[in-house]
């Protein structure tokens, strides 16, 4: 595959350019050669996009790419960091889960209600976290 221009990249992987030099500046791409003044990617690079356009897609942020793509003279192998990716992204995600299930359930409570104002949902609402206040506090 011959060295690709930073348009024909950013069209291939359906990202800005400036997505790609964003990239470059904070480590995660390594600095590309240029040609004329143009940045020329290679094969490798274009690789290393694919696992980042992948990460992004499994919602890792670019924090959490940075850490995958660190200096790996002084850390762990590729699949290490994957794994250890994972397993935080998995538990990240049972949270979410469980706080989507809590929404649809409100979501559900909100559809019964047949207030004629603002202010009576409100109130209605208000006496709702008192309730579960005072719950919690004879819980303990």
């Amino acid at each position: 595959m011959p060295d690709l221009t930073i348009s024909k990249v950013a069209k291939q992987f359906g990202i800005r350019a400036s997505a790609l030099r964003y990239y470059e500046q904070i480590g995660v791409l390594p600095a590309t050669y240029r040609r004329g003044g143009q940045r020329l990617y290679d094969e490798s690079a274009v690789r290393r996009l694919a696992i980042i356009q992948r990460a992004r897609e499994l919602g890792f942020t670019i924090k959490e790419t940075q850490i995958l793509f660190a200096d790996f003279s002084c850390g762990p192998p590729i699949s290490e960091r994957w794994h250890s990716l994972c397993e935080a992204k998995l538990e990240e995600l049972a949270i979410r889960i469980e706080q989507i299930h809590e929404m649809q359930g409100m979501l559900r409570k909100m559809m019964q209600c047949r207030c004629a104002a603002f202010d009576q949902c409100g109130e209605g609402i208000l006496q709702g976290k008192r309730r579960r206040a005072l719950q919690l506090c004879s819980d303990s």
